[in-house]
């Protein structure tokens, strides 16, 4: 059996990490170097860093703060922002990156999703999406059901944002899923707008339908504020992993005691 994986992110914005709510109110999180040690004693699966303006800005990710973090952990990473071309994924995989994750661009040009796991291979390529309901007003809004395991619907319609969540597209969420993993992404990094930042626990309906769409790993992220919520999205929604960030950088809870709870729920983690 698989383990789940627990995974902290750090989203950059000006050399510092940072974290808001519904990608808005961004408030200083500390220093990303030192936070990222600090995750690796904690016995994080994985670290996600993402420069959440570099697209919209138009320039690169910071490729050397890239590589000092790099430098200092010792558990898989994967970058993310301003990722244009194969030299740029080629450039962050040098730096010390074990995978990319693409966004804006890959909207924008699919094939690169193609290339880029054909070059260098799928397990490399994450593709973010990050998803708001259209109208919530059409879902049959009964809240303790939606979040158990009754996801009756009367539509399944999320759009896709880019340019750190600055910008809609016409894209439907689930079709773009199915999309990027027939191009070849090795898994999908998938971020909730409407519950990112919350704390009222990960997007469930948003999750199992992306879940049972794909063939790849689904990592969950946006809305982790109590330990059940972890429990949740990995048992309820199938999610593959769980992304976090404010719940971690606050110091409310460790990974390490995210982990524990897991296991004693029974759930497959790596301790």
């Amino acid at each position: 059996m698989l383990t789940k994986r627990i995974i902290p992110c750090l989203d950059i914005k000006e050399d510092r990490v940072v974290k808001g709510v519904k990608f808005l109110g961004l408030r200083d999180a500390g220093d990303p170097v030192e936070v990222a040690r600090i995750y690796g004693r904690q016995q994080a699966d994985e670290l996600v860093f993402l420069d959440i303006t570099a697209s919209f800005e138009n320039r690169k990710t910071l490729i050397n703060l890239v590589e000092e973090i790099a430098k200092n952990i010792f558990m898989p990473f994967t970058v993310g922002g301003g990722i244009r071309d194969l030299g740029d994924i080629r450039d962050l995989l040098n730096a010390g990156a074990d995978k990319v994750s693409i966004n804006t661009t890959a909207v924008k040009f699919p094939d690169l999703i193609k290339d880029a796991s054909g070059k260098f291979g799928s397990q490399c390529i994450v593709v973010a999406i990050d998803a708001k309901l259209v109208d919530s007003s059409e879902f049959i809004v009964h809240s303790e059901k939606l979040r158990t395991t009754n996801y009756e619907l009367r539509t399944k319609k999320w759009q896709v944002y880019i340019n750190g969540g600055r910008t809609p597209t016409d894209l439907d969420a689930l079709e773009w899923a199915k999309k990027v993993a027939d191009l070849g992404a090795g898994e999908i990094l998938l971020t909730s707008m409407d519950y990112d930042g919350t704390k009222d626990g990960y997007d469930l309906p948003l999750t199992k339908a992306i879940v049972e769409a794909v063939n790849i790993p689904v990592i969950a992220s946006g809305g982790a504020g109590k330990l059940g919520h972890f429990y949740d999205v990995l048992t309820k929604a199938g999610a593959d992993a769980c992304l976090a960030a404010s719940i971690f950088h606050y110091q409310e809870y460790t990974v390490r005691e995210v982990k524990e709870y897991l296991a004693e729920k029974g759930v497959a983690i790596r301790l």
